[in-house]
């Protein structure tokens, strides 16, 4: 079985819940290999929304390299992933992403390798510049992927709500397994 590379990178956004929980699933789908990239604000974050020991449980599932890494092997074109996930991705990272800034190397590498970037843009509501990252990200090759719930499952909790919107995430990375998302099955 060829070992497919996944990167995930978590922004300081409200949210946190969403990245932690898409680094849980794909730890355990075989033939994924995770690599982890946290701002300094998503620790701060980390440990406000999910408790002080999560990013210790997300290093313990992924690899994890740190967020001013230039000589990281994911800062590199030439280092194969499948695809990278934001999420939760802060107005300032897709920001960043959009005008191709180098604090969000590993995110640019994928654009300029015309691999499949999921950002899970987490603000709302949403001013023209907001909307205009979006559309350049986009332009680019982004797939901006606002965490908005779909209720057509009848989730009867939060956490059920995260593990879809995860799993939908991971989807859209088009991996070599079953999708994971409930899917929209009509009304009859």
């Amino acid at each position: 079985m060829t070992t497919e590379r996944v990167i995930v990178g978590i922004s300081g956004a409200s949210g946190a819940a969403l990245g932690v929980r898409i680094v849980e699933r794909l730890a355990i789908l075989p033939g994924i290999e995770s690599h982890l990239v946290v701002s300094n604000a998503a620790r701060r974050t980390l440990a406000l929304e999910c408790g002080p020991d999560t990013l210790d449980r997300l290093i313990a599932l992924a690899q994890h390299h740190p967020i001013d890494d230039i000589g990281a092997s994911l800062a590199s074109g030439s280092f194969p992933v499948r695809g990278m996930i934001v999420a939760p991705c802060s107005m300032q990272t897709l920001s960043s992403i959009a005008t191709g800034r180098t604090d969000t190397r590993a995110a640019d590498v994928q654009l300029k390798e015309r691999r499949r970037l999921v950002l899970l843009a987490r603000e709302t509501p949403l001013h023209l510049g907001h909307l205009r990252s979006m559309v350049a990200a986009t332009e680019m090759g982004a797939i901006i992927m606002p965490p908005v719930p779909a209720f057509y499952h009848c989730p009867s909790s939060v956490a059920e709500i995260i593990d879809h919107l995860a799993a939908r995430a991971i989807d859209l990375l088009a991996l070599p397994h079953p999708l994971l998302a409930k899917s929209w099955q009509g009304t009859r």
